[in-house]
């Protein structure tokens, strides 16, 4: 979870022509499926692109994220370029200790992922739907884990089945004192 505190700020407002106050404002975010479900719905479009959002779809991607209740609307209005960056190194961070080696025999996976997409590797790989309000990053990574763990397992090469049958005769041949 992330926290960010918006100071204490005054604007003025040129329709009242008056000051405004706004107290402190503290957030807490989380980078979450349920966040992600939220912005894909009210957009219609995909959130996990490489395609650079607007400041306003960044913005609304930090009100789906918020998980304080009663927040008013123009508090949005205050966030600035900082907390945006912010924002975003936290949706960055993996948040777990796994890693991937780089699979260099399988062709890269062009789908296009949306809620509805993780949804279903969530069901076919049984985790529970507590997972959505993980940190979106661990929640990935635990599917890959279960993507992988689901594999059948790899044929060996010729070579490598002739080295390994080859060691398994020396060793019998040596454990048996007899050549062969």
């Amino acid at each position: 979870m992330l926290r960010i505190t918006l100071p204490e700020s005054e604007q003025y407002n040129e329709e009242t022509e008056e000051f405004i106050t706004f107290k402190a404002q503290e957030l807490q975010l989380e980078h979450s499926l349920v966040s992600l479900s939220k912005w894909e719905s009210k957009w219609g479009k995909p959130f996990l692109t490489k395609k650079e959002k607007t400041v306003e779809e960044s913005i609304d991607y930090i009100r789906c994220m918020t998980l304080t209740q009663n927040v008013d609307p123009d508090v949005y209005k205050r966030i600035t370029s900082d907390i945006v960056d912010s924002v975003a190194k936290y949706i960055e961070n993996p948040m777990t200790a796994t890693t991937f080696s780089t699979k260099s025999n399988q062709p890269p996976n062009h789908d296009v992922v949306t809620a509805e997409l993780i949804y279903y590797w969530m069901i076919a790989y049984n985790v529970p739907f507590e997972c959505q309000k993980w940190h979106l990053n661990r929640l990935m990574t635990l599917i890959n884990i279960c993507q992988i763990k689901n594999e059948p397992p790899k044929k060996m090469g010729t070579k490598a089945l002739a080295s390994r049958n080859s060691a398994l005769n020396a060793a019998r041949r040596q454990s048996l004192n007899t050549r062969g």
